[in-house]
């Protein structure tokens, strides 16, 4: 592990900017997942978008379906992370981005010879949502391969910053399209990114390193524990999962109330949705833009709980949304929740990456997105169920104050007493090989 980090450190002396400008590999990586992430964007306004015009699905309904999107993340994280540490990342990706180009091609097929219904919505969402579990667990492992330790923090920054960008064209384009060819015909243009960034992943020429040999004894349920016992065993991560995991969860109530809201309580025209919802990827690219400077400024370690007490505190301004020239309030509150949520998130996954040895990676990865993605379906559904019980105006209330809430677990840490984040420290062999 030190003679890793030492040449992690060689590598990445320097400017870390210019670097990965001249760096082809990474380069290739990072266009093929904005164009990726632009055609998720398009789908996530065009699917509810579906349910709710063209379908009539209910406030519930629509919970359902959001939660549905990500219900995978805390059914088979764990066991995925464990089968990514064993195999080719790169492939592991490949595979996956084929069967989302299918998966979601369905849809418009569907459509087309008006045969779509509520029950393929929920099993595209299902579907995709697997693929999506082992692209990113594969992902965020693989980053690490291309880039040195030194220069994670910019190149999570830099792919941060451009799936923020994506999201800000993505709802626009998508409101666009919906008002073109359909919410159907519009998931057209997210199958078809599927392609594009698979032919970018087949044009990287980094040889990946191959997986260490696993005893032939060893059992899935071993694999999966390792990985669960570092990320649990570690102070800092631990208090790092619980916040961001509490804070998915309220998060995906809001998400599933976000376009019931804007529609049927604010009134603004299914079209026109997207740009509203691009207030957040205004407020990410600018998060990924000066994530880097302001923990330069406020500190590695105190940005991370800063980020989440501070940034998104404004945030509640977007349930006081009203009809007319009233929504620029929603925009404005996405927006701070977009740029709080990419400033906490680069911090915190560049401090997960370097302090995690390589053969943990993809566990590691998996166990923190089991619990951080694991709450969102369970927040789709009580977003739903609040938004009936109470009305969507009052469950925005809840959702948005306890987003912001989550922030006093990282503050509560080891976290509060630090400036800037310690070096990484060392992990003994037993525990990443036993």
């Amino acid at each position: 592990m030190t003679e890793v980090a030492e040449e992690a450190r060689d590598s990445g002396a320097g400017s870390a900017g210019p670097g990965l400008w001249r760096q082809r590999d990474f380069l290739l990586l990072w266009s093929g997942q904005t164009v990726s992430e632009t055609g998720s964007a398009v789908t996530q306004v065009a699917l509810p978008l579906l349910a709710v015009v063209a379908l009539r699905a209910s406030t519930f309904e629509v919970g359902l379906l959001t939660a549905a999107t990500t219900l995978a993340f805390a059914v088979i994280a764990l066991p995925a992370g464990a089968l990514v540490d064993g195999a080719a990342k790169r492939t592991v990706m490949l595979v996956c981005n084929v069967l989302r180009l299918v998966i979601i091609g369905t849809v418009p097929l569907a459509a087309a010879f008006g045969v779509l219904t509520m029950a393929q919505l929920y099993v595209v969402a299902v579907a995709a949502g697997v693929c999506s579990v082992f692209f990113d667990v594969a992902y965020q492992s693989y980053v690490p391969s291309l880039v040195p330790a030194a220069r994670l923090m910019d190149a999570n920054g830099k792919l941060g910053t451009t799936q923020a960008f994506a999201q800000l064209g993505g709802p626009g384009l998508g409101g666009g399209l919906v008002g073109l060819v359909g919410a159907a015909g519009a998931m057209t243009a997210d199958a078809l990114s599927y392609a594009v960034s698979a032919a970018s992943l087949l044009g990287i020429r980094t040889r990946e390193e191959p997986p260490p040999a696993r005893p032939a004894d060893e059992t899935l349920r071993r694999r999966i524990t390792e990985g669960l016992k570092f990320v649990l065993g570690h102070g800092i991560l631990r208090k790092v999962v619980a916040c961001t995991g509490t804070a998915n969860l309220f998060s995906g109530m809001s998400t599933a109330l976000a376009m019931v809201f804007l529609v049927r309580v604010l009134h603004v025209r299914p079209a026109l949705t997207g740009l509203v919802l691009a207030g957040a990827a205004v407020g990410g690219v600018a998060g990924g833009v000066f994530a880097g400077r302001l923990a330069e400024r406020i500190g590695s370690a105190r940005i991370i709980w800063v980020s989440m007490l501070v940034f998104s505190a404004p945030q509640v301004i977007a349930a006081a949304a009203w009809r007319g020239w009233g929504v620029v309030l929603f925009a404005a509150g996405w927006a701070v929740t977009g740029f709080s949520a990419m400033v906490y998130n680069i911090a915190q996954l560049s401090y997960r990456q370097s302090v995690t040895p390589p053969e943990l990676m993809g566990r590691m990865n998996a166990a923190v997105r089991w619990v951080v993605w694991g709450t969102l379906p369970v927040g789709g559904v009580l977003g739903g169920l609040l938004g009936t019980l109470i009305g969507v105006r009052p469950a925005l209330w809840v959702a948005f104050a306890g987003s912001w809430a989550a922030g006093w677990f990282v503050f509560f840490s080891p976290l509060r007493r630090l400036r800037d984040v310690p070096p990484p420290e060392p992990v003994s062999t037993p525990a990443a090989t036993s």
